[in-house]
């Protein structure tokens, strides 16, 4: 195995343990009854931290492409520890400001850089062919973490408290920062000669902004994207609501994001089976925004168990598969900084819907539900993606 070859097992390591959120399944248990903070107050702490990710993405985007993606994905497994320690030192809503902040710096300084790192990878390696496999193959490893830890963090929460659920991560993180330094930096295939932190910025900006092709992927992937992941934020008050207790949490957020594993391992036989590319974007669409109304209709937690897998699979999977299409469109020197740009609306859009989303869910969480559905559903028939825009 070459020194680059092997970045890419390297590289689905630093993801899992990226991913080891034992937090994830009690997350806003730990915000309300540890915290002391109301649903509403869990939403602007969401909100400031996409809106910090926003400020942050394509400077942290262009330092990935100036500096290089290794030294940005170690800066963020260094501060993923630090934010840790920060929200377990103490329960106060300024405390945790200053979490999500870091927690923002980190996910900025990972997002753009470490798809851009696999993809560049595979570049140099002439393997660039196999992406769409190998970008599913890394998601999947993070989302093996999410659903591993998921569970061990609802034990740990119920045994030994809340607040330990979000220490102990701070072990995992350490863990990926020592081995972001084993990486080896593939080269920038296009890169014709040294630039600035400035002119790799705006280049990657303009770079997005004439190009209709990836606009119109970046739509589908924020539009949809954003508004089935408040399934994320809305499925814990919802198992309270049906009386699942907490120790349970855990192993639903492990199917929430272990359902997505065999989604994304197999996006070439769903497309097959749906017709074409484009018809299983739609499709996936449709699927998930109609996931959502009937969640919000039938009060019953077997139902509601089988409902958001459902919107998990069909809805949050399809991000990979949008990444993959729309990395067919970008040139590898401002691959991070186009891809950051992309994300910096995602979270601005993520910003808004948190606010209107916190709201919503404290006159009714079910009445949000039926909205989400309908606002996905609606999307899904607006976007306007073509099948020659999916290229493999």
């Amino acid at each position: 195995m070459t020194r680059i070859s092997s970045n890419i097992p390297k590289i689905y390591a630093f993801k899992f343990f990226m991913g080891l959120h034992f937090i994830g399944g009690v997350l806003i248990p730990f915000f309300t009854d540890w915290g002391g903070v109301r649903f509403f107050q869990v939403m602007v702490l969401q909100a400031f931290f996409v809106f910090s990710v926003f400020l942050l993405e394509v400077p942290t985007g262009a330092v990935a492409d100036h500096l290089g993606r290794k030294v940005s994905l170690i800066l963020a497994a260094l501060v993923n520890a630090a934010a840790v320690f920060v929200y377990a030192s103490k329960p106060a809503f300024g405390v945790f400001l200053v979490g999500e902040f870091l927690w923002a710096m980190s996910y900025a300084l990972a997002s753009g850089a470490d798809e851009a790192f696999v993809y560049d990878s595979l570049k140099q390696m002439n393997d660039e062919a196999h992406s769409k496999k190998v970008l599913a193959r890394f998601r999947s490893f993070e989302l093996s973490a999410l659903m591993l830890s998921a569970p061990m963090g609802s034990a740990i929460a119920t045994y030994i408290g809340l607040r330990e659920s979000m220490l102990f991560m701070s072990i995992p993180f350490a863990l990926a920062f020592l081995l972001a330094f084993t990486l080896e930096e593939p080269a920038f295939a296009d890169e014709k000669q040294p630039r600035g932190y400035l002119e790799t910025l705006i280049e990657g900006l303009r770079y997005f902004r004439d190009h209709r092709i990836l606009r119109t992927l970046a739509f589908d992937k924020v539009a949809i994207g954003s508004l089935a992941f408040l399934v994320i934020w809305t499925y814990q008050p919802l198992l309270k609501l049906v009386g699942i207790p907490l120790i349970y949490f855990g192993f639903v957020h492990a199917g929430l994001t272990g359902v997505q594993i065999p989604f994304m391992n197999n996006f070439g036989r769903l497309e097959r089976g749906f017709g074409s590319r484009k018809r299983y974007l739609v499709g996936s669409a449709l699927i998930a925004g109609v996931a959502f109304v009937l969640l919000g209709v039938f009060p019953y937690a077997p139902v509601t168990i089988l409902l958001l897998m459902v919107i998990a699979g069909f809805g949050l999977s399809r991000q990979v598969l949008l990444d993959n299409y729309m990395n067919k469109h970008i040139e590898s020197s401002v691959r991070a900084t186009v891809i950051s740009a992309v994300s910096m609306i995602h979270t601005l859009v993520m910003a808004v819907l948190y606010l209107v989303a916190g709201l919503m869910v404290e006159w009714s969480l079910r009445g949000t539900l039926v909205a989400i559905g309908a606002a996905v559903i609606v999307c899904g028939l607006l976007a306007r993606t073509r099948e020659e825009h999916l290229v493999d």
